[in-house]
This record gives structure tokens, C-alpha cells and sequence, in this order.
């Protein structure tokens, strides 16, 4: 009885695997014929626009950065301008005629444009919008200075090498006179770095006014950090200011200095680069203030101690 039972098992998974087969058989006839067989389709163009002077300023809703066309060609072929649509650039220089008027692209010559990015087998049937129409005007320019927005967190036994920049320092806005006469300087927009361990490259967008307009929309921001370490050393106290006929008997005469410096320029601090300094004032009868001086830009922090000193003056 079990071995009838498996011999039917055994005919139906053949009945299934047949019937799949044909599906699949079938499928891939009908995905022959839809490749080979011809038909219209819908597919996006993709507009980028060159040669417009920064100080125009476009009117209503702008320029499209898309056209839809309907195309007729084989399966094969529009399948391609869907996985890979086609990029148009319109020069402007040819639309633009004094301060003000309208950019007006009209439909044959961008019907022409777009055929000849067409596979030679491909027809346009039509284009939506069949012209590209917008009206402009000429604004104020003005050049300003660029500043970053941020707040700056680094991570442990981190430390920035030097203060971060910006890839441009200047840049031109657009806008009416009112406007632009108010403003100086153009910032990022906000940004937080946290935990900065390494060197940042990154593109930040500009905080621009809806009133008035910039040349570009973004900026990259540099920021270089650094793990840092402690040197030290025993540094001998001097004092300043000490009447004529007097001298100052400190305690203690030394001082023990710390300093702070990036591991890569670590040789390149030593002792002669700081003083540890008092500077003798009589409205204190008993102590001083130890100062360090240092002018070695890799030195980016100091502490001693001590930090008060008792002393003596002498005749």
C-alpha cells in the first residue's frame, strides 16, 4: 500500500513540474514577442541647462528639468530608455536678450534636440510640454563672504589642527537692491559634527533667503583633527617687574609644565619654547601667579603647577 501511495506521489510532482515548465516556456514566448514586437511608451528626458549668467533670475515655475516624450521602437529598445534615460542640454546663451524677456525653447527644435538622441530606429511621437517657455529678468549681484554654522565635537584625545575652512571664501548673491545691501556675509546651514576623529571633506548646503539667491547652493567644508598627547617638563620660574635693588627668593623655583600637542609634531616642542613667568606686583605681599608663555603654534594647551607661588622679596 505505501509503495502505491509513493508511485502517485512520484506522478502528481511530475504532473506539477510539467505544468511550471510550460508556464515558464510560455512566459519567455511572450517576453520574446513583447522585446521584438514594436509599440509606443512613455519615458522621461532629462534636462540639464548651460549658459545662463548667474544674475538671471527665472520667473513663474522655472525651467523643467524633465520632458516626457512618447517614443514608438521594439520592446527591446524602449526597455533600454527606461533603464537608461536620456540627458538633454539646452544652451541658454541663444534665449537670453537683454535684461528681461522670456526663454522660450520652441517645440521643433526641441523635438529636433531630442531625436537626436534617439536610436535611429526610434520615433517621437510627441513631447509634454511640446515647448519649454519662461519668463526672466536681470537682478543685483553682490559679493560676499562665505562663514561655516557649526558646532564642532570631537572624540577622545582629539584635537582640530588649525580652525576648519571652506572650499571658497566669497561668493556672489542675487537679489534686489533693498536685500542685498543688508547682508555681508552668507552662512551654512547649521551643522554638528560629533565625535570628529579623522579628516572631514563634506558638502553643506547654504542657509540663502528665500528673497534672494546665491551661484552655488553648497560649499565643502574642511575639518582636519589629530590625537593629541601630553610633554612635559621642569621649568624654571622667572619674574618680571622686580624693583631696582631687590631680589625675589620663590617656593618652589621650578615649575612642572604640561602641554598639549598633536602626536605628528610632538619632536617639534621643547623646552625653550615656554617660559613659566611671575610678575612681581606689590598689592600682593605674599604670593604670585605662574603664567606660561609660548609662541610654538603646535602647542595648542599649557598647565603648570604650581599655579601660585610664595616668595620673598630681598634687598
Amino acid at each position: 500500500m505505501a509503495k502505491k501511495k509513493d508511485i502517485r506521489g512520484a506522478i502528481r510532482l511530475a504532473d506539477i513540474l510539467t505544468y511550471l515548465l510550460f508556464v515558464l516556456l510560455a512566459a519567455a514566448i511572450w517576453y520574446g514577442h513583447a522585446m521584438h514586437s514594436v509599440r509606443n511608451t512613455r519615458v522621461p528626458v532629462l534636462i540639464q541647462y548651460t549658459g545662463k549668467p548667474g544674475n538671471i533670475g527665472l520667473g513663474g515655475n522655472g525651467l523643467p528639468d524633465t520632458v516626457m516624450i512618447e517614443v514608438r521602437d521594439a520592446g527591446a529598445r524602449l526597455d533600454t530608455y527606461h533603464r537608461e534615460p536620456l540627458h538633454l542640454t539646452i544652451d541658454l546663451r541663444q534665449y537670453i536678450h537683454g535684461e528681461k524677456g522670456t526663454i522660450q525653447v520652441p517645440s521643433d527644435a526641441l523635438r529636433r534636440s531630442i531625436s537626436d538622441l534617439l536610436q535611429g530606429t526610434s520615433s517621437l511621437i510627441e513631447t509634454r510640454p511640446e515647448e519649454i517657455s519662461c519668463p526672466y529678468f536681470t537682478e543685483k549681484e553682490k559679493t560676499v563672504m562665505l562663514a561655516l554654522d557649526a558646532e564642532l565635537g570631537l572624540a577622545d584625545e582629539y584635537q582640530l589642527i588649525g580652525t576648519p575652512t571652506l572650499n571658497r571664501t566669497k561668493i556672489k548673491i542675487y537679489g534686489e537692491d533693498k536685500v542685498l545691501g543688508s547682508t555681508d556675509t552668507l552662512y551654512t546651514e547649521h551643522q554638528d559634527f560629533k565625535g570628529l576623529s579623522d579628516t572631514v571633506n563634506i558638502r553643506v548646503a547654504l542657509a540663502v533667503p528665500a528673497n534672494m539667491r546665491a551661484e552655488t547652493d553648497s560649499v565643502t567644508v574642511h575639518i582636519v583633527t589629530e590625537r593629541f598627547t601630553e610633554k612635559k617638563f621642569v621649568l624654571p620660574i622667572q619674574v618680571i617687574g622686580v624693583p631696582e635693588g631687590y631680589h625675589i627668593r620663590l617656593f618652589p623655583q621650578n615649575a612642572e609644565v604640561s602641554v598639549r600637542v598633536g602626536i605628528s609634531n610632538f619632536a617639534q616642542v621643547q623646552a625653550s619654547d615656554i617660559r613659566a613667568v611671575c610678575t612681581y606686583s606689590p598689592a600682593r605681599s605674599d604670593k604670585l601667579d605662574v603664567e606660561l608663555r609660548y609662541s610654538n603654534p603646535y602647542i595648542t594647551a599649557a598647565w603648570t603647577y604650581p599655579g601660585v607661588v610664595e616668595y620673598l622679596l630681598e634687598q
